[in-house]
C-alpha cells in the first residue's frame, strides 16, 4: 500500500474507533480484496476465507480504538486475519486443502495463443508447487511478494523476529523451485 492509502486507513479507523459506520464500510472497500486473498491462501477455501473476512471487520469494529500506530494498519489487519486463520484451523482441525486452478481465457487482442498457453501452464505449476508446501511457507511467500511486505511488517503479523521471516521465506523459496522441478522434471 502506497503512503497515502495508508493514511486513508489510519483516518478510517480511528473514525471506525469512533462508531462511524460510514468509517467501516469505506474501511471494508479499501481493504476487503487484501485480506480475502490473504486468507484464501490459507485456506483454499473461498467461503471459509468469506466468512474470515467478515470475522475480521467485525474485529476491527470492536477493537479500532485499541490500535495504537505502531505499525501499519494493514499490517495490524493481517495480523487480524492470521489469527482468526488459526482460530479457524481450531475449530475445524482443517490444516490443507486443495483447490483445482482455474482457467481463464485472456481474450485481449494480440495475445498469441502459444504465449497464452505457456502462461496458463506456469500458473498451474506454481499453484501446484505452493499447494505442496505448508500453510506457514505458503503464507510468507503470499505476505512478501503478493502484498508487498517487508520482512519486518511480516514479523509483526507473526509475531516473530525478522531474520525468522528471513528464513521461512529462504526455504519456501528453495521447496517451491524443487517441487517445480519435481513437476517439470521429463522421466
Amino acid at each position: 500500500m502506497t503512503t497515502e492509502q495508508d493514511s486513508e486507513g489510519l483516518a478510517l479507523l480511528q473514525a471506525i474507533a469512533r462508531k462511524d459506520q460510514n468509517a467501516i464500510a469505506a474501511f471494508y472497500r479499501l481493504y476487503q480484496s487484501a485480506v480475502y486473498r490473504f486468507v484464501l491462501t490459507r485456506l483454499n477455501d473461498s467461503h471459509a476465507a468469506a466468512d474470515i473476512l467478515n470475522e475480521v471487520m467485525m474485529e476491527v469494529w470492536k477493537s479500532a480504538d485499541k490500535f495504537e500506530g505502531r505499525s501499519l494498519v494493514k499490517t495490524w489487519l493481517f495480523g487480524i486475519a492470521h489469527f482468526k486463520v488459526m482460530d479457524h484451523y481450531r475449530t475445524q482441525k482443517k490444516h490443507e486443502h486443495l483447490d483445482e486452478a482455474e482457467d481463464i481465457a485472456d481474450e485481449s487482442p494480440g495475445v498469441q495463443q502459444e504465449q497464452l498457453v505457456s502462461a496458463a501452464q506456469d500458473a498451474r505449476l506454481l499453484k501446484q508447487a505452493m499447494s505442496k508446501l505448508s500453510a506457514e511457507h505458503r503464507e510468507v511467500l503470499h505476505l512478501a511478494f503478493y502484498e508487498d511486505l517487508n520482512y519486518r511488517e511480516i514479523g509483526e503479523i507473526f509475531g516473530v523476529p525478522e531474520g525468522t521471516v528471513k528464513s521461512r521465506i529462504f526455504h519456501a523459496k528453495n521447496l517451491v523451485k524443487k517441487q517445480l522441478e519435481r513437476l517439470t522434471a521429463v522421466p
